[in-house]
């Protein structure tokens, strides 16, 4: 019987691994009975911090653009808990710009943490906000994500 090759075991990462940050106050009600945030939280502040960059640097407009994100693939390793109350601190960065998708890695700090308490991912596939068929990233976008390129 062969044995299958082990995966390399994930690792927090440092603040120096991201290119910018986001506050995001916890609520009480994203603690779960065990005392800390619970899994599906980390991926709304996910969320919270690809989206909230977007709209500040006038790349997603989500009433009236013509161009909509749709992720296709998500992933989230937890190093350390996080539970209310406390600030946590979103780690932005891109490791995959493409032609109409791009690979966002998210790392969630403590605050002052030097390490992340969780390291995540997704990935967007742009599309036509009409015909949801994949379109080239508008210009606007691209340059809004080139400076946070790992």
């Amino acid at each position: 019987m062969t044995s299958k090759p082990q995966l390399p075991r994930p690792a927090p990462l440092p603040r120096t691994a991201f290119r910018v940050f986001r506050d995001i106050p916890t609520r009480w009600s994203d603690n779960d009975v065990y005392g800390h945030v619970n899994n599906v939280v980390y991926y709304s502040w996910f969320d919270t911090a690809v989206n909230a960059y977007l709209i500040e640097q006038g790349a997603l407009d989500i009433h009236h653009g013509s161009t909509i994100g749709l992720v296709i693939e998500t992933q989230c390793n937890y190093f350390a808990p996080l539970a209310f109350p406390q600030t946590v601190q979103a780690g932005l960065r891109v490791s995959q710009l493409g032609n109409s998708s791009v690979r966002y890695e998210i790392g969630l700090f403590a605050q002052g943490e030097e390490m992340a308490a969780a390291v995540g991912h997704f990935v967007h596939v742009y599309v036509d906000k009409a015909s949801r068929r994949p379109c080239a990233l508008p210009a606007v976008l691209r340059a809004a994500l080139e400076p946070l390129a790992a």
